[in-house]
Parts: C-alpha cells; structure tokens; sequence
C-alpha cells in the first residue's frame, strides 16, 4: 500500500505518529502523561464511589458531577492508552475502524461535557432565582432526561462525522497521521478529493456546540448575579455564589482549552506542530484531573468523606 504524498490509495489502516518532533523523548513523555492518567481516574472514581456512597449528596449538582466524572473517564480512556503504546512499544497503527470510533469517542463526548456544563448553569440558576421550587423542578427524573438529552445531543450532532468519512472519503494522500490519536481535522486533511462537506459540518458543529453553549451558560450566570446583587447582606451574596464556584471553575477549565486550541490551530502558523498536539492531549487530561480536585477541594461533604476514608484507611487493621 503506498504511502507517497502523490499518489491516493484505498487505506485500511493509519499510523499515529505519537508527539511530532519530539520521538526522541517519547518514552520521557510517557512518565508525566502516565502519571496523569492514573490521576485522572483515581481522581474520577473516587468522586463516583463517595457520591455513591454518601446519600447527603444525592442532589441534582452531584449527579450532574457524577456524569461529568463518567465522560472524563471515557475521554481520557479513549487516546491515553493508545499513546502510553506509542510512547512505549511505538505501536502507532490503527484501523480504519478503530480510528473513526476513537475520533467519535473523542468529539461526541466533549460535545456532551458541555451539555452538562450548560445542565448544571440550569440548576445553579433555579436554585438561586427560584430557590423554593429548586427540588420540584429539579427532580431526579429531570436530572436524568437531561443528561439522557445531552448524550443524544452528542451522538446526533457527531455520528455523521464518521459516517461521513466512511462514505465519502475512500482514497488517503497518506497513512501517517501526525498526532496521537484520530482527531477528525487531522483525517480529513489526508483524505484526496472535496472535503468541503465535512469541513463545513464540523465547523457547523463547533459553533453549535461551543459558542451557543457557552453564551447560553453565560446568560444564567448574567441572570443569576442579578439574583445575587439584589441580596440584603455582602454575606449572603458570598455565600450564594460560593455555591457557584466550582461550577464557574470547572467551566473556565473546559472552555478556555478548546479556545485557545482553536486559536493556536487557526492563527498560530508558526506555532510548531508538537505544540499543537501537546495543548490537544493536555486538555484531554487536565479537565479530567481538575474536575475532581476542584469539587474535592470545594465541597465540604465530599472533602470530609475523603478525609473519613483516608483515615479510615491509615488506621492498623
């Protein structure tokens, strides 16, 4: 099968390239992103398992938290693997299946982290402007449909990029895909023939998503620090928008990432591509290690029932 940039071929199969200009220090680099990941999942479980476990927090915000900790797993699951056997074995090739479901994994389940993102400003915004119909609104149920409501959104909104690829895009300029894992700009950049189609559909998608998300999370909290403003005492504005903070982090977190990116992908032609693929990976290991530290280090009924465990743990059996 060839692999010359001239020629278009039928490709059964890709090869990651891992970090770009940086193959030399692969097995380096697997150290900090293998500590990272094993963060990131203790970190994720361990939120699932306390929340679980600890009935005062069977609250909508927490089991908003417990999705968000079920997406951070899937989506550092997904690449983080993958590039751990890049780093150690240099085993960089995966099927044409593999990569389309791993390129799905990827972008549906960011799509639906900021369908929650945009739940959870739902919830801060009922419990603080309309605080005594908060449990009648936000009842286990609706918690559900709307987190059934964003996992559709996802699959709908990203199950044609695949489709797309599969049935249009059949002929590959080359099998070297210079990143570490399917990214779907990364593939349709190889492909031969008009990609005009998908370019535009994934743009469509973006803005969808990241723009209409996020100005729609920002007009709750337009809405609820009008709410706050208009409390009697500066202690009682402190208090209700403590109950925000971890929410505004953890969305600064998500949404600052991506931007900057997008920017650097757009705009940062001399940016060299190792940092490119470097800002891709770390933003799908920081919100996973984050999210859990910031609920953690915020949220009292969580960080005294670590503390519990913990104890309970460094006690002689």
């Amino acid at each position: 099968m060839s692999t010359s940039h001239n020629v278009c071929s039928v490709t059964t199969s890709f090869c990651l390239t891992g970090i770009p200009g940086l193959e030399s220090l692969h097995i380096w680099l697997s150290v900090p992103f293998g500590s990272m990941y094993l963060v990131a999942v203790v970190g994720n479980v361990s939120i699932l398992a306390v929340i679980r476990v600890e009935r005062s927090l069977h609250q909508p915000m927490y089991f908003f938290l417990c999705m968000l900790a079920i997406i951070d797993l899937i989506l550092s699951t997904s690449t983080m693997p993958k590039l751990l056997g890049i780093f150690w074995f240099g085993a960089g090739e995966i099927g044409l299946d593999a990569c389309l479901a791993q390129m799905f994994l990827i972008h549906c389940f960011a799509t639906v982290e900021s369908g929650i993102f945009l739940a959870m400003a739902f919830d801060r915004y009922v419990a603080i402007c309309n605080p005594l119909h908060h449990t009648s609104v936000l009842t286990h149920a609706v918690v559900g449909r709307l987190g059934l409501a964003a996992l559709l959104r996802g699959i709908i909104y990203i199950g044609p990029l695949p489709l797309m690829i599969h049935l249009r895009l059949h002929f590959y300029r080359t099998q070297i895909i210079s990143h570490s894992y399917c990214e779907h700009m990364a593939l349709v950049t190889l492909a031969c023939g008009d990609t005009t189609v998908n370019n535009l559909y994934g743009m469509g998608v973006g803005f969808l998503v990241l723009i209409l998300d996020s100005l729609a999370i920002t007009a709750s909290y337009v809405m609820i620090f009008r709410a706050v403003m208009g409390l009697a005492t500066p202690e009682a504005r402190v208090k209700t928008l403590g109950t925000c903070g971890s929410h505004i982090c953890a969305i600064l977190v998500f949404y600052i990432p991506i931007a900057v990116s997008s920017l650097t992908h757009r705009f940062g032609h001399h940016v060299p591509p190792h940092i490119h693929i470097l800002l891709a990976n770390f933003y799908l290991l920081i919100l996973p290690i984050l999210n859990p530290v910031v609920y953690a280090v915020r949220t009292k009924q969580i960080r005294e029932r670590f503390l519990h465990i913990l104890k309970a743990g460094a006690q002689p059996k």
